[in-house]
């Protein structure tokens, strides 16, 4: 027993192993819809912060695409119209939805088509929390039902 005493002052001198947090971020319903040959690739979820503190999605990739953009289509004067968003807050114990219609993720430079039933992954990088890393599902996804100008009550 006496021999093995001259190890508790070097075992007391290294590091306390560092134990993986899991991340307050948590992505859900990832999913994307199929593509033509040459087309651009869009992608849909949910993203929640389970954190005490706000964060910012400030950037997205995935090996399927040369670029991941998060998008934002909007509605003026009945004209819709899409713009870039460079970085989106997430508040603490709160979510953002991207969804057809509104925020979503844009795939341009597709390597292939997305098609029905494949998987690839994505990444979402946070101020605070880092790289997030999902699976995406490619599958079929409804448009979002826009009213009919002119007949009020009616959808599309």
């Amino acid at each position: 027993m006496l021999k093995f005493l001259f190890l508790i002052p070097l075992l007391l001198s290294l590091p306390a192993p560092a134990f993986a947090q899991e991340s307050p971020i948590h992505v859900a319903d990832a999913k994307a819809r199929p593509t033509a040959p040459g087309g651009t690739g869009v992608i849909y979820m949910t993203v929640m912060n389970h954190g005490a503190t706000d964060d910012d999605l400030t950037g997205l990739s995935t090996p399927v695409a040369d670029k991941a953009e998060m998008h934002r289509t909007t509605d003026m004067n009945g004209m819709s119209r899409m713009e870039a968003v460079a970085d989106l807050p997430v508040k603490a114990m709160g979510s953002v939805t991207f969804g057809p219609g509104g925020l979503h993720v844009m795939l341009t430079g597709l390597k292939q088509p997305l098609k029905l039933g494949d998987s690839f992954p994505l990444t979402l990088t946070f101020a605070k929390a880092g790289q997030v890393a999902v699976t995406v599902t490619v599958q079929q996804i409804k448009a979002a039902a826009k009213p009919m100008d002119g007949m009020p009550g009616m959808k599309m």
